[in-house]
């Protein structure tokens, strides 16, 4: 792992972005995998009050791309979103969805996450995704 933040730092680097604005805050890591927590309320809400499939796609992009972070050298390259997919398979009115994304191909200019989203009470799976990151190399 490239970078030694603590979940604080991490967590402090989002103020004032969508991950803020959602709630979505990072709540353990570890080389191969990254583990996020979003609120399901008003903020994360579609119309009938149910949690938006487009917030449980935002909470896979969110934590995949601060994943890649992480194992960049930050002095020579960033990750950039190129692509993200997901099934919504149930739903959440209240409570907390917890994101476990693990991370199935890890090259230099790519990186690819498979994600579970989950109800963090009952464990009910809620949405399974994938992300592809591009690696974007600095120009000196």
């Amino acid at each position: 792992m490239q970078n030694k933040y603590t979940l604080e730092d991490i967590n402090a680097l989002h103020k004032n972005t969508l991950m803020e604005a959602l709630g979505i805050e990072v709540i353990s890591r570890t080389e191969d995998e990254i583990v996020g927590k979003m609120p399901v309320e008003s903020r994360t809400h579609q119309p009938l009050g149910m949690l938006h499939g487009g917030a449980s796609v935002a909470l896979i992009e969110s934590i995949g791309s601060v994943g890649s972070a992480l194992l960049l050298n930050p002095e020579e390259a960033f990750p950039v979103g190129l692509e993200v997919n997901a099934n919504h398979i149930s739903t959440q009115r209240s409570g907390y969805v917890i994101a476990r994304a693990k991370i199935v191909h890890k090259g230099k200019k790519t990186h690819v996450w498979t994600a579970e989203v989950r109800d963090e009470n009952s464990n009910r799976l809620i949405c399974v995704g994938r992300l592809t990151v591009m690696i974007v190399t600095k120009k000196n």
